[in-house]
């Protein structure tokens, strides 16, 4: 169960980096920032639970790749960001360590 809420974790890691960007026009700044922070808070909550059963390392490093590359997907896809192949390579490699970390544990 630890690996689930670890990922959930991650995956909710995603909302944080998109409420800040609904944050940026002045309109909808509120509403962006509480997205950012219920993200954050709910991302947290589940990475304590995991921590519960998974070195603290692992799953801090596992949480953090599973945001980073989840938002840079977002951001590409929803966003226009670049898709060059420098960072979608160096995403892969992020990919490789989580799947490295969750061999080895």
């Amino acid at each position: 169960m630890a690996w689930a809420y670890l990922v959930a974790a991650g995956l909710l890691e995603i909302g944080w980096p998109l409420g800040l960007r609904i944050a940026e026009n002045p309109v909808t700044r509120v509403r962006g920032v509480v997205t950012a922070v219920v993200f954050m808070t709910a991302s947290g909550a589940l990475l304590w639970l995991a921590q519960k059963q998974i070195a603290m390392g692992t799953a801090y490093a596992v949480w953090t790749g599973i945001g980073a590359v989840g938002t840079l997907t977002v951001g590409i896809l929803f966003y226009g960001e670049p898709s060059n192949w420098m960072r979608l390579g160096s995403a892969s490699l992020i990919v490789l360590g989580i799947i490295g970390l969750k061999l080895s544990h």
